[in-house]
């Protein structure tokens, strides 16, 4: 009598396996890949949705590294803590939008304290010598204001009002690899789709140019306890 061959799935809890059963093995566009995403059973909570690119970068080298910041057009359902450290006169134009704090060689006092209550930091580019010193201390937490990341700028309101509806940043891992949230479980189909395809935009012209080949390899998303669902990539490469 033949031998019954186990389920290679047993080893998950059921709701995982009822998911992985239904999911698509092959890629699907953009609108597919949402619709399928939120047909998987679902935890209690309201699960965060990420989006995961696979670039064809060499992450050694300085020229092809990508790093940057978005505003999603539906926003990410959650809101971010924010800090300005800016002078004097542009403190309550920054509370204003929306920071909870704002301030110069005060709040970098306060920080070098060891309060790390916040998501963000933004700066205005002359606060940029005052809170150098703190490098050491937001560097590693991936705190520190950068240009690059859009949180160095001279429009104070503009950045805490992006940053606390919950803009982007992002940067690519060791292994090539750019991830990012893209709205919560929640949000109406669209609202995933229009979030999803705006990054996936945003990563394309970020291309830098001393890159040859496949750019965008292998685009996913998935929920925080969910599959990943395989997305197709452009058509452009």
């Amino acid at each position: 009598m033949a031998k019954k061959e186990k389920d290679p799935l047993q080893k998950f809890a059921k709701r995982q396996r009822e998911n992985l059963r239904v999911r698509p093995e092959n890629p699907l566009t953009m609108s597919e890949a949402v619709v399928a995403l939120k047909k998987y059973r679902a935890p209690k909570f309201d699960q965060t949705v990420e989006v995961a690119i696979s670039l064809g970068i060499d992450p050694r080298h300085a020229d092809q590294a990508i790093r940057g910041s978005v505003a999603m057009p539906k926003g990410i359902g959650k809101q971010k803590r924010v800090v300005a450290f800016c002078s004097a006169d542009q403190v309550q134009a920054a509370l204003d939008a929306g920071a909870i704090k704002a301030g110069g060689e005060d709040l970098v006092a306060e920080v070098e304290r060891g309060w790390m209550d916040f998501d963000v930091a933004v700066a205005s580019p002359d606060m940029m010598r005052v809170i150098s010193k703190l490098g050491r201390v937001l560097g590693p937490k991936g705190l520190m204001p950068s240009p690059k990341a859009g949180t160095v700028t001279k429009d104070i309101p503009q950045a805490v009002t992006e940053y606390a509806a919950g803009k982007v940043e992002y940067r690519n891992d060791k292994g090539g690899n750019i991830h990012a949230p893209i709205g919560k479980m929640s949000f109406p189909e669209g609202d995933l789709l229009a979030n999803l395809e705006h990054f996936v935009r945003t990563i394309e012209a970020a291309r830098p140019s001393a890159v040859k080949g496949v750019y965008i390899k292998k685009i996913a998303i998935s929920g925080t306890m969910t599959p990943s669902v395989l997305v197709q990539t452009p058509s452009i490469g």
